[in-house]
């Protein structure tokens, strides 16, 4: 399969700023796509896409990779952002920040009891953008208000790299 790669059309920008906007305001505005199997989206700067224009080899990777884009069982496209999408957001809402030993513990892959929440953030969206004290984004969780034990469930962290089995 040949791998294609392009500027992000004005269709792919709106789906990228729609999930930014359920957390803040999206702080960059040039992503590039590399299609095959899946459309990946990556975060890059005019600078080295200049560069990228200008190569024999054609990439298969650019810039920070920052999520996907997907086509529901509904047969709507979505983008499904990771955890790095995040740093390219001025995230105002839709946000937890954890007390320092429950953030350690999200990032070993455990949900997040109410009592070990510093303050929260929370407009509609079950999905919360995870921060320890810090401003550090840690990753991502969906909100159970009903719950004290499991008040955020753990869906990614910046610990599961180093937890994945080979």
């Amino acid at each position: 399969m040949e791998l294609r790669y392009r500027r992000a059309s004005s269709w792919e920008f709106d789906l990228i700023m729609k999930e930014a906007e359920k957390f803040g305001e999206l702080k960059h505005e040039f992503f590039g796509i590399v299609e095959g199997k899946f459309r990946d989206v990556y975060a890059v700067n005019e600078e080295v896409w200049r560069e990228i224009e200008n190569l024999k080899v054609k990439p298969y990777a650019f810039g920070t990779f920052v999520g996907t884009i997907k086509v529901d069982k509904n047969l709507v496209e979505k983008f499904c952002p990771n955890i790095e999408f995040f740093y390219f957001v001025d995230i105002k809402k839709n946000y937890a920040v954890l007390k320092p030993k429950t953030a350690f513990l999200f990032t070993t892959g455990k949900d997040v009891p109410k009592k070990g929440v510093k303050e929260y953030n929370w407009q509609g969206s079950k999905k919360l953008v995870i921060l320890n004290e810090e401003g550090l984004i840690l990753g991502l969780g969906i909100i159970n208000p009903e719950s004290e034990k499991k008040f955020i469930k753990n869906i990614a962290d910046i610990g599961e790299f180093i937890r994945r089995h080979k």
